[in-house]
């Protein structure tokens, strides 16, 4: 018996393309949407995946996430634009948001968008990829509903808010995507339905006492009694607590502040999202021959791998390598999807009008919580 179903890249493809059609979307959109999921999970990004289709299911169903809505630029100049969401999906609004940061790059060199009243847009990596693929730096930044507790407090005050920067090189792309919390809330989402304890050092209870209970703080985020994640650097300074709190206002300043939406402590109110992101591209022609720079990066990054490893230690990655060989692996061996997220995708099918045997085969549900399935 396994937690785990192994679907195809193709088979997650057309699912996804078919539910989101069914939700409305056009098939222009429903690719977006699909490609920025899908992206996730071969990376092996699993909070980002699949697994979160629920939510995206439960925003659209309550009118959190309006279907029909469109961005619209409202505040632009050469180098800058803002975007106003109106409620749309998060990967429709942050895949606008970069293109036009990459246009505006390629006429002036730099470009910074920022984004507000949009909703979660999957991982911050995929628009920075979009800048990566075309010759250039891309930066990518989103809060969220509020679940980091800033140093020495109890309450969250900032979201996950990860960053992400996407550069050219050989023969792996420069690849970082993180949240500024130690984990992000899908972590716990994950441990929550395989019923483990959290790891020490990642959340806190509405005391602002160390927790490993996943179910109790996912529940007290969500009601904002107080507690969640901890910054990246854990809850005290000795091990650099404020230095991830500091990173998440970074985040806040590019996504929040400069559109002028919600900040992550009121984002996620009653019938309101109000996310915001953050996008930057940069041109490495503006600072000489783009060859050259990214010549130079490929042989740091060369000298990184193959600088001296520590005891028992085969192999130094760089960011984007692992991403890479993941990438190659699930392409060849399918992707694992944890059978309570079949379960939730299941339901989304039944909620469209779709059979969902047809794209996830055979699967029953009697104890989503051991996994059984046929």
């Amino acid at each position: 018996m396994s937690n785990y179903i192994t679907y195809s890249f193709q088979e997650l493809e057309k699912f996804c393309n078919d539910v989101f059609l069914k939700f409305g979307f056009s098939k222009e959109e429903s690719k977006i949407i699909s490609d920025v999921l899908l992206m996730s999970d071969l990376f092996g990004i699993e909070s980002h995946g699949m697994q979160r289709l629920a939510r995206y299911h439960k925003g659209i169903e309550k009118g959190l996430i309006k279907v029909e809505a469109k961005p619209e630029v409202v505040f632009e100049t050469p180098v800058s634009a803002i975007i106003e969401g109106n409620d749309g999906m998060g990967q429709l609004i942050g895949h606008y948001a970069m293109n036009l940061a990459i246009e505006k790059a390629s006429k002036t060199g730099i470009a910074v968008v920022s984004c507000r009243n949009s909703n979660h847009y999957g991982i911050a990596g995929y628009y920075a990829k979009m800048a990566c693929d075309k010759g250039f730096l891309g930066m990518s930044m989103t809060n969220s509903e509020a679940i980091m507790v800033p140093t020495f407090g109890r309450l969250a005050m900032l979201g996950s808010n990860p960053i992400a920067v996407a550069m050219p090189a050989e023969p792996y792309d420069f690849f970082f995507d993180a949240s500024t919390t130690v984990v992000t809330r899908g972590k716990l989402e994950i441990y929550n339905k395989l019923s483990k304890p959290l790891p020490d050092g990642w959340a806190l209870n509405a005391a602002g006492k160390p927790s490993s209970d996943a179910a109790d703080v996912l529940k007290n985020i969500v009601a904002k009694n107080g507690g969640g994640i901890m910054p990246l650097g854990g809850s005290t300074e000795q091990l650099g607590s404020h230095k991830g709190y500091g990173y998440g206002m970074f985040c806040e300043i590019f996504t929040s502040i400069f559109s002028g939406g919600l900040t992550s402590n009121h984002t996620h109110i009653g019938s309101k999202g109000g996310t915001c992101h953050g996008f930057m591209v940069i041109d490495p022609n503006i600072f000489g021959n783009a060859e050259e720079i990214k010549a130079h990066l490929s042989t740091f990054l060369e000298e990184l791998r193959n600088s001296p490893k520590s005891e028992g230690q085969t192999r130094i990655y760089t960011h984007g390598e692992k991403e890479a060989l993941a990438v190659e692996d699930r392409m060849k061996n399918g992707i694992a999807v944890n059978i309570n997220t079949v379960s939730e995708m299941a339901e989304m099918c039944k909620y469209v009008g779709l059979d969902y045997k047809k794209y996830l085969g055979d699967v029953s549900f009697e104890d989503t919580k051991t996994g059984s399935y046929n």
